[in-house]
């Protein structure tokens, strides 16, 4: 079988890429105003959905971050071996996966009393329960898309995406829509048809995957390829535990500060969900397929710069340009895709979205309010997320020391300042911009340093560690 399931190159996975994070930011707007139409009041108790999401981050930013590094070195790594972690780490992520949602599941009542607004909680209980699910296949689908880019198959998230989003829309014009057959829909129903339309996707990522990665093979290398492998999974687990730490430490502020605009009441509560709706929808769908293909790229860069210099060799300014390429020009796309959608949306988009998603002016302000406070700052976020991936795509600890930074030194801080003097001031919202918009400008900053000096590490030194295989070769030949 050939090496990559896309050999197109960086353009194509690019395409590939965007075509896939399109169909998940449509659904999810649709779902709001879906969700709007049927009651505005629980349009709040939908980013309950997303706030799961947000913990689930938490194992699904731990081994499958590291797929970048490690699946993704095709230079060092056989073709055989890069498709054996991938299944190794996709069996641990469902069990890692169907922990969590138990846990979610049983925690329902504190969970919502924690992120939906209190006039609404006893009704979102059942969400909660219903959603808490959606952890197991959140970890199955994104262990399957980071293993299969990272084998250069973008064809495979992007099949997951289409299955689940088509599914999703059909089953929800049906059931919740305006256009509804079923007249008692609730926001439970919603959640329950996006908790199958998931399950689905995933599972026809994962078939459709294992057909591309085991066809005509022979049953003893179908059942050598699929088999978790103690080996496999120690070559992941240490640039996995960073990426985890890194994402546990980074959510648990971010759920933190999401519990003190909950506590702000409804109005902010619903216009932080309808703020999110519009900035991590469809305006970051740039963003996201432009850090996979960025990662992606990097890491098989780093593969082919290690295997280069592994004889001693010194390193020229040239071999470091050529790691850093992918997110360069990743950086220059998402700066002008960035620009003009932050200029546009603040002078006239945000206001007239919110309104109708809300039904209340006060809502719709609040949110014009929010756009304009921070989100220019999210210009500087995109370019800090593609700059990120080169550390993440060869110095995992490199990337967990940058998030640390910026998380301990700016956001703990200010977040203190938040629990303890923000709420009693005149604007409570002008504390929460604070932290949100300044961390990803502190970020920025970090990330810059810390690179120049990764830049000057890789320069400098000499490379005399040979490669060395993560398992045992098997005897069959593909």
């Amino acid at each position: 079988m050939a090496q990559n399931c896309f050999p197109a190159g960086e353009t194509g996975a690019l395409a590939f890429n965007i075509a896939s994070f399109i169909p998940p930011a449509v659904y999810m707007t649709l779902t709001k105003l879906w969700i709007s139409g049927i009651d505005p009041a629980m349009v709040a108790t939908s980013e309950a959905w997303t706030y799961i999401g947000v913990a689930a981050e938490v194992i699904n930013e731990g081994l499958p971050r590291a797929a970048y590094k490690v699946i993704g070195d095709r230079a060092r790594l056989s073709h055989p071996q890069r498709v054996t972690t991938a299944f190794t780490m996709i069996a641990v992520q469902c069990v890692l996966g169907a922990i969590l949602s138990i846990i979610i599941a049983g925690a329902a009542k504190e969970f919502a009393a924690s992120f939906v607004p209190a006039n609404v909680w006893l009704r979102s209980v059942k969400y909660v329960r219903i959603s808490a699910f959606s952890s197991l296949f959140s970890a199955l689908e994104v262990a399957v898309s980071t293993s299969t880019r990272a084998l250069d198959c973008p064809d495979v998230p992007l099949a997951i995406a289409t299955a689940t989003t088509a599914l999703n829309i059909l089953l929800d014009v049906l059931l919740v829509s305006k256009y509804r057959v079923y007249k008692n829909a609730d926001v439970t129903t919603q959640a329950a048809i996006r908790l199958a339309c998931d399950g689905a996707g995933a599972m026809v990522g994962l078939v459709y995957f294992t057909s591309l990665m085991l066809w005509k093979k022979s049953p003893d290398m179908r059942r050598w390829l699929v088999r978790p492998h103690f080996s496999a999974l120690r070559s992941i687990i240490v640039p996995g535990s960073y990426t985890f730490i890194e994402s546990a430490i980074r959510n648990a502020f971010y759920l933190w500060l999401v519990h003190g605009i909950v506590s702000l009441g409804n109005d902010y509560a619903t216009a932080w969900a309808i703020f999110n709706t519009i900035r991590w929808g469809l305006v970051m769908v740039p963003v996201y397929a432009l850090e996979a293909t960025s990662a992606t790229f990097v890491g098989h860069a780093w593969g082919a710069f290690r295997q280069r210099t592994a004889d001693g060799s010194l390193v020229t300014k040239a071999n470091v340009w050529l790691i850093c390429r992918p997110a360069m020009v990743s950086v220059a796309i998402a700066l002008v895709v960035e620009v003009p959608l932050c200029i546009g949306m603040s002078l006239a988009g945000t206001y007239p979205f919110a309104l109708y998603l809300s039904q209340s002016p006060a809502v719709a302000t609040i949110t014009a309010h929010m756009w304009r406070t921070i989100d220019w700052c999210y210009i500087l976020y995109a370019a800090t997320t593609q700059l990120a991936a080169i550390l993440l795509a060869t110095k995992p600890q490199w990337y967990l020391g940058q998030s640390l930074a910026s998380n301990l030194l700016w956001v703990m801080p200010w977040a203190i300042v938040v629990q303890v003097h923000g709420l009693k001031s005149g604007d409570p919202w002008m504390w929460h911009a604070i932290v949100f918009g300044g961390s990803m400008v502190f970020s920025f900053v970090v990330v810059l340093i810390v690179l120049v000096f990764w830049g000057w590490r890789v320069w400098r030194t000499k490379w005399d560690t040979a490669p060395r295989p993560i398992m045992v070769q098997p005897t069959y030949q593909l």
